[in-house]
């Protein structure tokens, strides 16, 4: 009971967020997708060379993601909260 008492404001903090936000951090859809999509990739390669290899692979589409978020349309558009607050 102690441990739910102690992270009980931490567990609830996206309450404070607006209802927008609240939608998409609630799931795990966008995790499940990267997931997804990096199993797409590795079935493809099937058998790696090397830990290095897996990684460069994992790393590269990580890096492609990041540069999607960043440049495209905002998944979670923060200056947008920063105006309802």
């Amino acid at each position: 009971m102690d441990v739910l008492e102690a992270g009980f404001e931490d567990a609830i903090a996206v309450l404070e967020l607006p209802e927008r936000y609240r939608k998409r951090l609630r799931t795990t859809n966008s995790l499940e997708r990267l997931n997804e999509e990096i199993r797409r990739h590795e079935r493809v390669i099937r058998i790696f060379p090397n830990r290095e290899a897996a990684i460069r692979l994992i790393g590269a589409l990580l890096m492609e993601q990041d540069e999607k978020w960043a440049s495209g349309k905002k998944y979670l558009d923060m200056a947008r909260y920063g105006r309802v607050l």
